[in-house]
């Protein structure tokens, strides 16, 4: 177990590690419990009771956050054609074709979405090893290979966010920072909760969210009773 720093272990004697607080009350005790020296993300937790190993049981997908992440997201449009100009008119960081390949091959990681046209997935297919681990290779399921490159770069540039199932059934979504009002963090945590509820695989059995867990960049985890989420 790493060592914790003491400024992690004061704030820690705050939460009380046995109990699922509202998520109002989560919500200001992850604020107060929070440290950094720097405007923390917020991040929100799911630990649910699914077999990833299991096509159905993958959750993979977007939600739009209403409030955003409070992050410069960068967005790099992999495309040919009037599709770069549409990309950079709707506010991409950078689109283009080859060049932008040849850079992500020589270590080139300035951007935290790509997206792609349907024509351009056989070349950076060629980058899965590369993007694949990262989590930046373009998916059906996350809307991210498209041919509506404007509409989806404006979508990611308003705070639309991407999930995915980690090997063991967690997943974990940056929901704002700590500076964001309260109301704000918690109408973001609701639109990821009412995400993950509509998704639900119908082959599921039992509690289908076992722990919901908010917490800063550096702050201890608050747990949050699924049902003040409703």
């Amino acid at each position: 177990m790493a060592k914790r720093s003491k400024k992690y272990l004061e704030a820690l004697k705050l939460v009380d590690r046995s109990k699922r607080y509202t998520l109002t009350e989560a919500i200001e005790l992850a604020k107060k419990t929070s440290y950094a020296k720097f405007d923390a993300t917020v991040e929100i937790a799911f630990r649910l009771n699914i077999d990833p190993r299991k096509a159905e049981q993958n959750l993979r997908g977007t939600v739009s956050l209403p409030h955003g992440t409070g992050k410069e997201v960068r967005v790099l449009v992999i495309a040919k054609g009037d599709k770069v100009k549409q990309a950079l008119d709707a506010g991409a960081d950078y689109a283009g074709d080859t060049e932008y390949l040849d850079k992500i091959k020589g270590g080139w990681f300035e951007f935290d979405v790509v997206i792609a046209t349907p024509d351009m997935m056989g070349e950076l297919g060629k980058l899965g090893r590369i993007l694949g681990p990262k989590g930046l290779m373009p998916n059906p399921k996350t809307g991210t290979v498209t041919m509506d490159v404007d509409r989806v770069v404006k979508e990611f540039k308003a705070g639309k966010v991407e999930y995915r199932t980690d090997k063991v059934g967690n997943i974990q979504v940056p929901v704002g920072k700590v500076t964001f009002d309260t109301p704000n963090l918690e109408e973001n945590i609701k639109a990821v909760y009412r995400q993950l509820m509509r998704v639900k695989p119908a082959t599921v059995k039992g509690v289908y969210m076992r722990n919901v867990t908010i917490s800063t960049s550096m702050g201890p985890g608050v747990k949050i009773a699924s049902e003040s989420m409703e």
